[in-house]
């Protein structure tokens, strides 16, 4: 399954200004022509720009991290690897930061005594190239001691036997801006009716897949603005970066032979406590196992396979129709 880089690539909220059955009223000033000027227009540079990343190490297990509860990295591909994410664009502000891990089994139906996760959190100075990275802090799953000998003793997995296991703690950051989410006022979607509310987010989906296969430029840029915004702003992005993204969107979306697939075998899934909702991959086909449910089928151009589109819904305070972040 291909990705969307969070560095390059986001697919997000919706809009229009007609009477058109697939349009939603969000970012009607946004086009194709200016969309790269105006997220340009809200970036800021500063004496030190920090990038904070989570460094991994994950054995026997496939694993989701979120930060303040949004969407951050998952591993469903390899059961045993190492690397690293960024996490600047789930950040809003300075100060406390909740890191949540959710870790699944790999290639058994529970997970086995020594399944291992392992995160450390560090920095690096975009501003000054030469600088070190710094490290904040290292986490790994709780595990049991055992005694074996007086000297030696055997550690195993605290959630061992389980077929999913949970938990969280806090970091602490400083960033030099303050993203306001469009969605830090929106509503408590978990007070809904979750059938009501599973009907009316597969209706928006639907539009939303409509836009993509019609590769209207405009409203894929209306899409896109938001999230892509936030991103550019978290990472203090040049507008040479902020071109190359919208260019690399064009090319996947409108210069590449795509399908978006049906809206279907989905769960839904809350983030954001509460305040956005989305439709996941219900886990039978491997190949989106982890995957937000609007998923497009690269058939040709840019590259081919499956690459995931990652919208999540809102509806703001006093109003009743999602918009899309």
């Amino acid at each position: 399954m291909k990705k969307l880089l969070l560095s390059l690539i986001f697919i997000t909220s919706l809009t229009a200004c007609s009477q058109s059955k697939n349009e939603i009223m969000q970012n009607t000033n946004i086009n194709a022509n200016n969309i790269v000027e105006e997220i340009t227009k809200q970036i800021k540079h500063y004496p030190s720009e920090k990038q904070y990343t989570f460094n991994y190490n994950n054995h026997m297990c496939y694993f989701e991290i979120l930060v303040n509860d949004m969407p951050s990295f998952k591993e469903y591909d390899e059961a045993q690897t190492g690397s690293a994410f960024l996490i600047n664009d789930a950040i809003f502000k300075s100060g406390k930061q909740k890191v949540t891990y959710k870790i699944y089994p790999a290639s058994s139906e529970v997970l086995p005594d020594n399944t291992d996760l392992k995160l450390t959190l560090s920095s690096y100075d975009q501003k000054n190239k030469n600088a070190d990275d710094v490290t904040y802090m290292e986490y790994s799953i709780p595990k049991n001691e055992k005694k074996v000998t007086e000297n030696y003793s055997k550690y195993t997995f605290s959630g061992a036997g389980k077929t999913f296991y949970e938990g969280s703690f806090d970091i602490n950051v400083e960033v030099p801006y303050t993203n306001q989410s469009p969605f830090e006022k929106a509503q408590d979607l978990r007070k809904m009716d979750k059938k009501e509310l599973e009907i009316k987010l597969v209706k928006e989906y639907n539009k939303v897949r409509s836009i993509y296969q019609s590769k209207d430029k405009d409203q894929v840029a209306r899409l896109l603005f938001d999230k892509l915004k936030n991103q550019m702003v978290a990472e203090y992005a040049s507008p040479e970066k902020v071109k190359a993204a919208w260019n690399e969107a064009g090319e996947i979306l409108f210069n590449s032979d795509i399908e978006i697939l049906p809206i279907e075998k989905y769960q839904m899934r809350f983030f954001a406590e509460g305040r956005l909702v989305a439709l996941y991959a219900d886990g039978s086909n491997p190949k989106t196992k982890g995957d937000n449910a609007l998923i497009c089928n690269m058939k040709s151009g840019y590259g081919k396979g499956l690459l995931e589109l990652k919208h999540l819904f809102y509806i703001p305070q006093g109003e009743t129709e999602f918009k899309v972040y």
